[in-house]
């Protein structure tokens, strides 16, 4: 730096610096024999004396930016798969979340989101045909991470329907099915929802379903009940998965909402995803047409592979909380002021953040690998299961961290972390919990199956 530079920065400093500073300053120090001696100080020391300067002059190095992206691993992505990650950013900030608190705290879905969102045209990003683009299990990640960083409400509305419904066609309809359901699906003409847990039947789905299917002539007809059914109140269909007393297999069927003998009820006193519109389905001698069943849907183990894509999806949902709740705790530090000082500024608040971002980073890293290895069909139910186990885990954590860092003001809605508090403790439970799935990861390991 040359002396004219230095002088520059200096000059820069002093018009900074309050007049009446500047006077006091003047009746102790002759400011003109000053001036006069620091024009003949060498380069190096009037480097030094202008980092003192700036160092005392409130002239502080410019915050960095708010990224839970420590790791730069969105620079994995492609330049268009980085567009439709950024397209779906904007949409979250602008679109839901100046309304997710409202929703949230009436507990109703913004119906008027969903033509907005389908003109983002991801819906069964990764199906290959029938209107879908055929993109990387990678970027149908980040998207779910998008979402959940904003909302976990939305991004769990939108992997019902792109992920569990949609998906159980994909994988387990007819050609015939397909090319029906999923390119209006994809536009979200038609939104679908997902019907496998039931009142007294959670992790023991795959053996014990007590709702049935007997066939009659052409149809079937459906008996008892599911629970916790996102979107079930207002889908056009729902995938019912029900076990046939005959060969003891489940299958699945295409419900339509006007199919008589389906009612769906509205759950409510939610204290988590109070947005999504989770139902109580009582199937009574309900009728479904033989053209309605997912004609490749034979055995559990055929719904098990819907379970498989979207609990991956489930724990790039957990990285998405964890993510909005870092970023909320940060921004909050860097503003909230104590003692006259940023918190950020504190030693053991710095250090909560770092805990943080270094589970958050953790998370991060596993589920872009899980994501390679379904890119690559390699998959497994133990990988998704750890990955699942993992995250929630790390994700229960984050909130709870960062909660603590808001203090008081942590309790209140506004302030959006109490949401994100809530809403981890249903994406903790949902797709499998940590036990079902530790044992899933368990009996990979050992050989040995633990279940009952």
């Amino acid at each position: 730096m040359g002396l004219f530079d230095s002088f520059s920065q200096i000059r820069n400093i002093l018009k900074n610096i309050d007049l009446a500073a500047v006077h006091k300053l003047s009746q102790k120090v002759d400011l003109n024999k000053l001036m006069g001696t620091v024009s003949k100080m060498s380069e190096e020391d009037l480097a030094k004396m202008l980092k003192f300067m700036q160092a005392g002059s409130g002239d502080k190095r410019p915050k960095p930016e708010v990224n839970g992206d420590f790791y730069d691993l969105s620079k994995t992505l492609s330049a268009e798969e980085k567009a439709i990650q950024l397209k779906v950013r904007e949409f979250m900030e602008t679109e839901i979340k100046p309304i997710a608190n409202e929703y949230w705290n009436k507990a109703h879905f913004p119906m008027h989101i969903i033509p907005l969102m389908a003109k983002l045209d991801i819906c069964g990003l990764t199906y290959k045909g029938y209107g879908c683009a055929g993109k990387s299990s990678l970027l149908e990640g980040f998207i779910a991470m998008e979402m959940a960083r904003i909302d976990s409400s939305i991004s769990t509305f939108f992997g019902v329907h792109s992920g569990l419904a949609m998906g159980s066609i994909y994988l387990c309809g007819s050609e015939e099915q397909k090319q029906y359901w999923l390119p209006i699906m994809q536009r979200m003409e038609v939104i679908g929802a997902f019907g496998l847990t039931e009142p007294e039947v959670g992790s023991a789905a795959a053996g014990g379903l007590t709702t049935t299917c007997r066939k009659e002539g052409d149809e079937w007809v459906l008996n008892g009940q599911k629970k916790w059914i996102g979107n079930a109140t207002f889908s056009d269909i729902t995938i019912i998965w029900a076990r046939n007393p005959e060969d003891n297999q489940v299958k699945g069927f295409i419900v339509r909402k006007d199919n008589p003998g389906f009612k769906a009820e509205k759950m409510e006193d939610k204290m988590a995803l109070r947005t999504v519109q989770n139902a109580l389905i009582t199937l009574t001698d309900c009728r479904v047409s033989e053209v309605d069943r997912l004609q490749n849907a034979n055995s559990f183990k055929d719904t098990a592979n819907v379970l498989r894509m979207t609990r991956a999806g489930v724990a790039w949902q957990a990285v998405g909380c964890g993510r909005g709740a870092y970023e909320l705790a940060l921004k909050y530090t860097m503003k909230r002021k104590q003692f006259g000082r940023p918190i950020a500024s504190f030693q053991l608040v710095q250090d909560l953040l770092v805990t943080m971002l270094g589970d958050l980073t953790a998370m991060q890293t596993m589920v872009h690998r899980l994501s390679q290895l379904q890119d690559g069909g390699d998959i497994t139910d133990e990988h998704a299961s750890l990955a699942k186990v993992f995250c929630t885990l790390r994700m229960r954590s984050i909130v709870d961290h960062a909660r603590e860092l808001f203090g008081g003001n942590g309790i209140l809605l506004e302030y959006d972390i109490a949401r994100f508090v809530a809403d981890a403790e249903a994406i903790y439970s949902y797709e499998g919990t940590k036990e079902i799935n530790s044992l899933i990861v368990g009996r990979a390991i050992t050989g040995e199956s633990a279940f009952v």
